[in-house]
This record gives C-alpha cells, structure tokens and sequence, in this order.
C-alpha cells in the first residue's frame, strides 16, 4: 500500500517533476522583488513628506493620519527590503537557517508600530470630533486625490512581487488601507466644503485608524503565530497524521511538530514507528522516502525530518516524547 495515491514503490509522486515550491523555487527574483518595491517606496516617500506640510498647513488632523499610516507603509516597505538582504546571507555557525526569519521579526515591529500609531492618532481624533478646528477643506481634497494616485500606482508596482512573504504582503496591505483612507479623506473634505461640517475631518481620522487596527492587528497576529512556531493555519494536524499511516507497516506516528521558519518556507518533523522487519529487510528507507514525498506534495512542505523507530523502541521513549 502506497503512502499517497500517485506515489510509485520508491517515493516519488507522479506530479513530484511539476511541483515548485514558492519557499525554495521563487516565480519572481529577489532582484525584480526589490525593484518592485523600491519603486514603492520612492513614491509613498515622496508624498508623504508633501502630505505632512500639508497637513499642518491646513489643519486636517485625516491628512495627518494618513501621513503617519504612510509612514508605517515606507517603514513596512523598508523593512522588507533589509529583510530580503538579511534572508539572502547564507547560514553559517549556530545560525542553521541564515537570518531568514528577519523578516518575521521586521513584520512583528510594523505591526505593533502600526497599533500604536492607531492609539494615539485615535485618541486625538475624539479629541477633534469634540472640539473641530478649522480645516481648509480644498486643500485638504487636492492632497487626498494626489494621494489617491499616488497609492495606486504604489499599489500596482507591489503587486507584481512575490506576495508569499509575510512582509511583502504585509506592506501591500498596508497601501491598500492607505488607498482607503484617501478615498474617506476625499469624502471628509467634499462634505466640509459643502456644508461646512468641520467634524467629517475628525470621523475620517476615525475611520483611517480602525483601518490601521485592522491591519495591524493581522500583521502582528500572523507574525506572532510564526514566532511562536504555531502550525501553519492551512495544515490540518489530523489530516497530516492520517496521510502518515497510511502506508503498510506504518504503526504509530507521534511528536508531530509542523512550524513556519519564514513565509512560504514550512517545516516538520515527526517519530514514526514501524514494524520492525523493516529495518530487517531495507523496507525502513522505501518508507521514509514514500513519507518525504507524501508531506511535500499533499501539503507543499519540503523540509521534512522523520525519525523512523522500530516498535519494539517504544520502551527506551524517553516521556517528552511518548505522545
């Protein structure tokens, strides 16, 4: 009995010559990753120290929102640049996977950047919507369209990255939410030059700040899930087990741990108890190489590590380990 349907006598799946791994085969080069988001950067730069003179010229406390959420964006955008420096240097002593969870921690510290922001940016925004100062609404309504523009085109040149990584996608979100706040902005200040309803600045503000919640939230919850080395949220551990015994002379399977070193890089490990004639009569090998492919194509992760015991072993388990 094969581990998988497709998987021949000696481990290899049919689809195996057609699998790519996004982790270890990119589709897009770090390089034209780079580019992408240098492009990015330059322009979100840009407009966001015209945003910030802007902002104290007219007053609006939403472009000022806008401008520290953007600023969050070209600290994203930066992060995952030095990120992709650090993940490229090759691992060497005690540092057994590189420093590829760079990015891991540069995503953590954006997002946690990002929810203070909201905090303080939020409790000024109340303090606005209490007591409204006097904004200058057509100026506030040309920055917001400019910055409109100005996002797209941001967006647009990130969305031609490689999106697999935690950072990259992290800081794309981030544009997207900025795009949004610019659109609320716009409508805050149309409704100031029309009715003259100094409030709508601070109830965009407010808007602007649950958007960077939201996304700061995501980002710190999905870094920290990497962190502390949870299992990746679309691999089911039941489903994982199961696909593990299914091969003949499979008998347990435990100490099963499934982590994320960095996005799009996934790894496992697990004891494997068999019958012990396999290791009699060479079966033990065929085994491990049918479960390597099995892991890899039904559930994309490449960096597997088993530890096939005999049954009769179960007696020196040390109790760590006899779960």
């Amino acid at each position: 009995m094969s581990v998988c349907s497709g998987a021949d006598p000696h481990g290899a799946t049919e689809a195996a010559p057609a699998h790519s791994h996004d982790g270890h085969a990119h589709a897009i080069s770090a390089d034209a990753d780079r580019r992408y988001l240098w492009i990015a950067l330059a322009l979100l730069s840009t407009f966001m120290i015209g945003e910030v003179i802007t902002a104290f010229i007219s007053g609006s406390l939403a472009l000022l929102s806008d401008a520290a959420h953007m600023l969050s964006d070209v600290a994203a955008i930066g992060a995952a640049l030095w990120a992709m420096h650090l993940a490229a240097q090759p691992a060497r002593g005690k540092w057994t996977f590189g420093w590829k969870r760079a990015e891991i921690l540069s995503a953590a510290g954006n997002g946690i950047t990002l929810l203070v922001l909201a905090v303080i940016l939020g409790f000024e925004a109340i303090r606005r919507l209490i007591d409204p100062p006097q904004v200058t609404g057509g100026l506030v309504l040309v920055v917001a369209l400019v910055g409109m523009v100005v996002n797209i085109a941001a967006a647009a040149s990130m969305a031609r990255a490689n999106r697999s990584s935690l950072n990259v996608e992290g800081a794309y979100q981030h544009v997207l939410t900025d795009l949004y706040g610019f659109i609320g902005t716009a409508i805050a200040a149309l409704v100031i030059l029309l009715t003259g309803w100094m409030r709508a600045d601070a109830v965009a503000s407010l808007v602007v700040v649950a958007l960077m919640l939201r996304a700061g939230w995501a980002l710190t919850r999905d870094s920290g899930r990497v962190l502390m080395e949870a299992a990746p949220s679309e691999v089911d551990l039941r489903d994982v087990t199961a696909h593990l015994l299914e091969p003949e002379h499979v008998v347990s399977v435990h100490d099963l741990h499934v982590w994320t070193v960095t996005s799009s890089l996934p790894a496992l490990s697990a004891h494997v108890v068999v019958e012990d004639e396999c290791f009699s009569d060479g079966h033990s090998a065929r085994l491990l190489d049918e479960l390597q492919a099995c892991i890899a194509g039904h559930f994309d992760v490449e960096h597997s590590t088993f530890q096939v015991e005999p049954v009769s072993h179960a007696d020196h388990e040390s109790t760590a380990h006899a779960h």
